[in-house]
């Protein structure tokens, strides 16, 4: 039996929809145990959320340092199982896949895929996924993307590392039915966050012939993020999966499910090319 608060883990908790999760589990009355890179982040972060907040030090791809924090949560725990993790760290970064360079690309599969499965593998024991574990298994929360599904051009490398944990998070989550660990899948929209202000810079790609049409996607991008989902919306969701007794495998969260969505998957793949093509300027002009 659990006697103490709950504990949560959450990675990626600087900004967006780590922090507004962290703050919403707070409030619930959880400690929560948050991911950081700078020690900066770490002071701030200790200073704005309080004693409950445990900031931990380490990046998603550091696997030294992710053991370091995981010794770190046992010992605080003593005995006491994770309710929860939720591996919200992630990159995006646009560009054509014809010029983006394989150092970029192999850094989302780094972070947004690799990141996901160190973490979750130096978790999971304090979760209950371990013999001889007694008491109420916790459960773990990946936040993807509806991308990794509807796949949308100049996002290649985003989208498939995002399609990649579709597969890898249905894997794992038929491998923990030994334990009992529920695993479930966040297909996230669009949200008014800082990670597109880091990832869309086209400068690079100014003399390729996908300037301009990449230039009318981040016009696009731009617009839809003013009616993106707010943080505090997603984590208030992320609040109810975590809490819920029977989560579903897979949540979409999108402003517009249906448009964003249903549609796309709904679309022959060619009449979704050439509606794209035609919109951003990629489908050659008929004769």
């Amino acid at each position: 039996m659990q006697t103490t608060i709950p504990s949560m883990l959450i990675t990626g908790v600087s900004s967006g929809v780590g922090l507004a999760a962290a703050q919403a589990f707070l409030r619930r009355g959880y400690r929560v145990f948050g991911s950081v890179r700078r020690e900066a982040d770490a002071a701030r972060l200790r200073a704005e959320l309080g004693e409950a907040f445990v900031p931990l030090l380490f990046d998603v791809t550091d696997a030294a340092a992710i053991g370091r924090a995981a010794a770190e949560v046992e010992r605080i725990l003593n005995g006491e199982p994770l309710r929860g993790l939720i591996n919200n760290a992630g990159i995006a970064f646009g560009g054509p896949l014809l010029y983006q360079p394989v150092e970029v690309i192999r850094q989302h599969f780094e972070v947004n895929v690799l990141g996901v499965v160190q973490v979750t593998q130096a978790f999971l024991p304090m979760l209950g996924a371990r013999v001889g574990f007694q008491g109420q298994p916790g459960r773990v929360l990946v936040i993807g993307s509806v991308s990794g599904q509807v796949a949308a051009p100049f996002m290649g490398a985003y989208v498939g590392a995002k399609h990649a944990l579709e597969g890898l998070t249905a894997s794992w989550r038929r491998e923990l039915q030994l334990f009992g660990v529920p695993m479930v899948l966040i297909g996230l929209g669009v949200t008014q966050t800082p990670i597109w202000d880091k990832g869309i810079d086209l400068e690079p790609y100014h003399d390729t012939p996908y300037y301009a049409p990449a230039q009318r996607f981040v016009k696009f991008i731009n617009r839809t993020r003013k009616t993106g989902l707010t943080p505090e919306y997603v984590a208030a969701k992320l609040v109810h999966i975590m809490e819920t007794p029977r989560p579903k495998v897979r949540y979409t969260i999108a402003a517009e499910v249906f448009r964003a969505w249903i549609v796309p998957r709904l679309l022959p793949a060619r009449v979704l090319d050439r509606l794209l093509g035609r919109s951003l300027g990629l489908a050659p002009a008929r004769p």
